[in-house]
């Protein structure tokens, strides 16, 4: 096994400057939805208005992640990415400072426009990930450790909200979410390979965009049959501790989920060149349906499912950085951020849509009912990736030749 250190994959101090501020840029991010839940709540009294806004905050964020991509493709990162910011952060700070008698049609309204207005981070920086790798071949091993490094993001971001709502108030917690939202992408933005990143003018545009790549499309539906899984498994686990004992009990659950997810991670990271992920796409799909169903033999046990699922958390980052490195290999010339924002997206409702039809599930069938539904929508994305493989084994010239004249010297 590969054992240099993750350090190694990157070109050099630079590139671990960039690293770390998209980082903090994205803890924000992983902030936002529990701080408006709990906001929201706290001025309206309701959960039921409080979940109307969460739902807003991630459908236009789902919707506009794609138009801002194909924006940055055409204008580049650095005015997009501060505009958003800026735009998003004011947003924040104006549903921080609402009285209590806020009218809670307002309170969605802004948690939408938070969603519209966010900028897509995470797609700029796998955009430039191939710029500052240490060499081609580690390509695969650095999306392996920034989805790892994301998770983090999702591991600190919901308590340092609530941990702020609970010190100041929640209204604080959101201004802390927008003051760190505009400092962390104003630091990305000004990093010199943000704003040295170029559109590629000589791309041949398309209504299409990345989606007339059918890899790209194969990616697309995978991600969204992945993000099912992952929407339905936090309900099932909060279903089942709910159940068992009482649905706090979940919240060290799901941490393990993410442990996993970390684990997993780091081992791709030190397999090195040797991780292939169009090679190792559809077995690591059926991998993550089956532990994902198997969570159903511990739906009666905080336990047994405590130990299942680390094991299926650990199939969530190799298959993650598995579809990044081959969005970069395959999304057409000019459309890199775009088609990473597409992935953003088809997760995002793939979340939404499980987390609903689980909803239902656990009400009328139960937990273990939600966990087979989980297990069988992985086999659907499973069943896509096999069929899809064709596309993805394609042939295809290097993303770093294309890269390199988008990154001026």
């Amino acid at each position: 096994m590969n054992t240099r250190r993750p350090s190694s994959l990157l070109a050099g101090p630079d590139g671990r400057v960039l690293l770390a501020s998209s980082i903090l840029a994205r803890l924000p991010l992983a902030m936002l939805s529990i701080a408006f839940l709990v906001h929201v709540q706290r001025l309206t009294g309701s959960f039921a208005v409080a979940g109307v806004a969460c739902s807003a905050y991630a459908i236009c964020g789902a919707l506009a992640s794609p138009v801002l991509g194909r924006l940055i493709d055409r204008r580049g990162q650095t005015r997009v990415l501060v505009a958003g910011g800026s735009a998003t952060a004011l947003v924040l700070i104006v549903a921080g400072l609402l009285p209590a008698d806020s009218p809670a049609a307002l309170l969605v309204v802004l948690a939408g426009a938070a969603g519209l207005t966010s900028p897509p981070l995470s797609a700029c920086v796998r955009t430039l990930l191939p710029a500052i790798v240490s060499r081609p071949s580690a390509l695969p091993s650095l999306f392996a450790l920034e989805s790892t490094l994301v998770e983090v993001t999702f591991v600190l971001g919901p308590p340092l909200a609530l941990g702020v709502g609970a010190v100041w108030s929640t209204g604080a917690a959101l201004i802390v979410c927008g003051l760190a939202m505009i400092a962390g992408t104003v630091v990305f933005a000004s990093h010199r390979a943000s704003r040295a990143w170029r559109p590629d003018t000589a791309a041949a545009r398309s209504r299409a965009g990345s989606l007339r790549a059918a890899a790209i499309r194969v990616l697309v539906v995978v991600d969204l049959g992945t993000g099912i899984v992952f929407g339905a498994t936090e309900v099932g686990v909060t279903a089942s501790a709910k159940h068992v004992a009482d649905a706090a009990a979940a919240a060290p659950v799901l941490g393990l989920w993410g442990v996993g997810s970390l684990v997993g991670g780091l081992v791709v990271t030190r397999l090195g060149a040797r991780f292939d992920g169009a090679r190792y796409l559809p077995a690591l799909v059926v991998a993550l349906a089956v532990t994902h169903g198997a969570l159903l033999a511990g739906a009666g046990s905080l336990a047994m499912m405590s130990a299942l699922i680390l094991v299926a958390g650990a199939t969530i980052a190799p298959t993650a950085a598995g579809i990044y490195a081959m969005v970069d290999r395959f999304a057409p010339a000019g459309t890199q951020t775009e088609a990473f924002s597409w992935l953003f997206t088809a997760g995002s409702a793939g979340a939404a849509a499980g987390a609903a039809i689980a909803g239902v599930l656990a009400q009328g069938a139960g937990p273990g009912a939600v966990f087979a539904f989980a297990g069988a929508a992985g086999g659907l994305a499973a069943l896509v990736a096999v069929l899809g493989s064709r596309h993805l084994q394609s042939s295809s010239a290097s993303a770093l030749p294309r890269l390199a004249h988008q990154v001026a010297p």
